[in-house]
């Protein structure tokens, strides 16, 4: 078929898949105008000298078409047959790897019961590992004070060696016992609440400030008084306390104390 450019003239010899790529527009390769090739689309070219190829007319209703040569059949359209996926055999696992059925235990109500007497029983071991800590926390303390007034039980007191200030100190000879030492301190107990006497170490050096003798000492090493033990420091009260050491000879010039 043919169809000529309405701007440069050209005659272009075409097919349908050409025309129908763009539903009839077409661009001239000479003029590259785009024009629409279906208005003078032609099978056979007129006698030449040719000028214009003959317009088709516009029609208002499309023609109908009367020759059909072919209509599929809308059947085979719809239900299309597509090839069955190959079969796979499977091969089976042996013995060892295969999975084996897992018993559902009846017994879960003894299996919890016993997690929960082991969980407790960890929380208790955790807890009484951590009773010094937890005794002198003041959080910790707020609850137990008031649970323990209730149920008539004591606590043990608490420690906070940062409160207890050192008034005063004294190191001389012992009276009476040769080759001794007697070191008195004064101890204050500036927290609010009541607190066990500390361990005390006491530490001797000479004047390169080298350690020379050292000791800790108990509440029971320098307190005779079980009831005062008991009782500790109560706040704001002051102690007097007594140490008697072997005299560790001439070097020892100096001595600190230090609370635990």
């Amino acid at each position: 078929m043919f169809t000529q450019c309405p701007q440069c003239l050209t005659i272009y010899r075409v097919d349908g898949e050409t025309i129908g790529a763009a539903r009839g527009n077409v661009r001239c390769g000479d003029c590259e105008s785009v024009f629409d090739a279906l208005a003078t689309l032609a099978e056979q070219l007129p006698p030449e000298p040719i000028k214009h190829l003959p317009a088709h007319d516009a029609q208002t209703e499309p023609p109908h078409l009367t020759a059909p040569v072919l209509r599929p059949d809308p059947v085979q359209m719809l239900f299309v047959e597509t090839p069955a996926p190959p079969r796979t055999t499977r091969t089976p696992l042996p013995t060892f790897a295969r999975r084996r059925g897992v018993r559902r235990s009846r017994n879960n109500g003894a299996w919890l019961a016993a997690c929960c007497v082991l969980l407790l029983t960890l929380g208790a071991q955790i807890a009484w590992s951590q009773r010094t800590e937890w005794i002198d926390d003041a959080h910790v303390r707020g609850v137990l004070d008031p649970l323990c007034a209730r149920l008539s039980c004591r606590l043990p007191l608490r420690h906070d060696s940062s409160t207890l200030e050192l008034l005063s100190r004294d190191i001389q000879p012992h009276p009476s016992v040769p080759g001794a030492l007697i070191i008195s301190a004064t101890l204050r107990n500036d927290a609010s609440f009541a607190q066990a006497y500390p361990t005390v170490e006491v530490a001797l050096s000479d004047l390169d400030d080298k350690p020379v003798a050292m000791r800790r000492f108990q509440p029971r090493d320098y307190l005779s008084d079980v009831r005062s033990i008991r009782q500790g420091i109560a706040a704001g009260a002051s102690a007097s306390l007594v140490f008697e050491v072997a005299d560790p000879g001439k070097n020892a010039v100096a001595f600190e104390f230090k609370f635990e």
